[in-house]
């Protein structure tokens, strides 16, 4: 979802996956085939097999925290890798180059340190079951009911998006029937799941994760080989597509994006936002069977995460120098006659691989979209029962009464991503109103959540009304710019674009606006929530914030621990080491 928020920006017409001019046809083979069957076959076969495990609605939806770290960990990073961030990467390394590194280095990887050290002991020792169940602890049930009306409808949305681009791209490559392609990917999502909980879903993202990179590390090495090599292949690119920081002290660099933009509104703002109150990503964490565990599990997942852009950026640089070297190779256009950098990697999977290798890797381009589906879905059916039904609708009830619910919930959630799948066919550009609607959720209420855990005399009035003015001013904000018109041919939608209140500030493309859009949000939430808690009175007495607010909770002791094992050791050295890509691709 967001950070991988990736912008499939470059898609001026199509959605997520448009239509384009000579598009890559893909012929499977009777092995391909056999590959991509296996693997639907195994992952019914995981949920069926986990079903015995199930036996509670806590089993169902949080795994009864019972699970490994460097399982959850795998599927922390897993359950972000979907459609967005394997198809939308690409298309920004070929049409911004390395600079798109940002969303890793700045975009990722210190808020998923600053998570596993500072954040995950409130979330996995206060015995919440949700992300917004803690705002109900720290705060009140009324900012627990506008964060979790939110995030229920952002999840669903996004899980329709990736159906949608899932089964544009099949019947785009291989001529398969659209609606036939929902069907089929929704049905093995909903057998999985709905058999094995959140438990099914973790381990088979951690498939996932293995296949995404079999299946995508021979198009970097085939590449790589027929240019020569990475220096080699520098040279026939424009020097600002092989520098990540070097031009960004303007907005004249391909993304558009100055310093400040990119450090506060991806690096802080959006990537915190993300990162760190975003239940999708939390819930594999808060599965983890200890506490240290738990704190450990983002910092697994941020060590391959600062190296995946090595398997989903490069391909689409690759893609611009091949197109450059005058060898034949074409990313396939849009009908405006504009490349289609969405196609960027269906084409090179067309150019580069053998039978096998193809059956392989678009077997690993399913795992991302399915493993993207799955992560809302089961995100999706715990904030449903326990924020919202129980919360509501149905308190006091059994156990066995609310696993009911998450099941039902399951089905619901995979009904409504199917339906929104047909509403995202009507929008030009899937990913500028996903990143446009996670500016609005996740923005302000990563404010929330600071405030909540670092300042005690934060109130649930001061909570709730920052929320709700944040994403007003985020409204206001988006109503009053609009991003330039980056390519012909890209029309600006007014509900997307912006500008419906009067296009007073134009930024240089639709990054940059949704950039700017977060900061404001943060920002007037920030702001809003310190002036009204500090105009009324506190609701809870230190006492009732023991393990909900920083000052107030006993300090996580892991002296005994070795050095490896410790988050703030391994988590510095982590940071230490993002640091020095930033400086060798600087």
């Amino acid at each position: 979802m967001f950070l991988d928020l990736v912008p499939i920006l470059a898609s001026a017409g199509g959605g997520a996956v448009s239509s384009g001019v000579n598009a890559p046809k893909i012929d499977l083979h009777f092995v391909d085939y056999t590959i991509l069957a296996a693997y639907i076959a195994v992952v019914i076969g995981i949920g069926f097999m986990l079903k015995r495990q199930v036996k509670s609605a806590n089993d169902f939806f949080l795994s009864g925290k019972s699970i490994p770290a460097w399982i959850t960990g795998l599927a922390f990073l897993s359950a972000n890798l979907g459609a967005q961030e394997v198809i939308g990467m690409a298309a920004s390394g070929a049409k911004y180059g390395i600079m798109t590194s940002h969303f890793y280095w700045v975009g990722a990887i210190p808020a998923m340190i600053f998570l596993a050290i500072f954040m995950m002991p409130f979330y996995y020792g206060s015995k919440a079951r949700s992300v917004p169940e803690y705002l109900k602890l720290r705060f009140d049930e009324k900012t627990r009911g506008l964060n979790s009306i939110a995030f229920a409808a952002m999840t669903v949305a996004s899980s329709g998006a990736s159906l949608h681009a899932l089964a544009a791209l099949l019947k785009l490559l291989l001529g398969w029937d659209y609606n036939i392609s929902l069907l089929v990917s929704s049905v093995v999502v909903l057998a999985y799941v709905l058999k094995g909980g959140l438990t099914s879903a973790i381990y088979t993202e951690v498939l996932q994760f293995f296949l995404i990179v079999l299946g995508f590390a021979p198009l970097v090495i085939l590449g790589l080989e027929n240019m020569g090599g990475w220096e080699n292949m520098k040279k026939g690119l424009d020097d600002t597509f092989v520098h990540s920081w070097k031009y960004m002290g303007t907005t004249d660099n391909p993304m558009g994006v100055e310093w400040f933009a990119m450090v506060f509104g991806l690096g802080f703002v959006l990537s915190f936002g993300y990162w760190c109150t975003d239940f999708l990503v939390v819930q594999r964490a808060m599965a983890a069977k200890s506490m240290n565990d738990a704190r450990r599990t983002p910092i697994i997942g941020a060590v391959p995460k600062m190296l995946f852009p090595v398997i989903v950026i490069l391909p689409g640089i690759i893609a611009l120098a091949l197109m450059k070297s005058g060898t034949g190779y074409s990313i396939p256009g849009m009908e405006t006659g504009n490349p289609d950098y969405n196609l960027v990697i269906p084409s090179l999977i067309a150019h580069y691989l053998p039978t096998g290798l193809l059956g392989l890797a678009l077997t690993a381009l399913m795992a991302s979209f399915m493993s993207g589906m799955a992560g809302n879905v089961t995100a999706f059916n715990t904030v449903w029962t326990y924020d919202i039904y129980q919360s509501y609708i149905a308190p006091n009830k059994s156990d066995s009464h609310y696993m009911w619910m998450g099941k039902v919930a399951t089905v619901a959630g995979i009904l409504i991503s199917i339906a929104f799948a047909y509403v995202a066919k009507n929008v030009d550009n899937i990913m500028d109103f996903l990143q446009l609607v996670f500016g609005f959720v996740n923005a302000p209420v990563f404010a929330t959540f600071l405030l909540g855990m670092f300042w005690k005399r934060a109130t649930g009035h001061g909570a709730f009304f920052g929320l709700l003015g944040g994403t007003l001013a985020a409204a206001a904000f988006h109503g009053l710019s609009t991003p330039k018109i980056m390519a012909a041919g890209e029309a600006a939608l007014p509900w997307i674009k912006g500008g419906y209140l009067g296009a007073h500030y134009q930024f240089t493309s639709s990054m940059a606006q949704n950039f700017w859009l977060a900061i404001v949000a943060w920002s007037s939430c920030f702001i809003l929530t310190i002036v009204i808690s500090l105009a009324t009175a506190r609701t809870k007495e230190d006492k009732e914030l023991v393990g909900l607010v920083y000052s107030l909770t006993p300090k996580q002791n892991d002296e005994a621990e070795p050095l490896w094992k410790r988050p703030a050791v391994v988590g510095t050295a982590v940071l230490v080491f993002a640091l020095i890509l930033n400086i060798i691709f600087w």
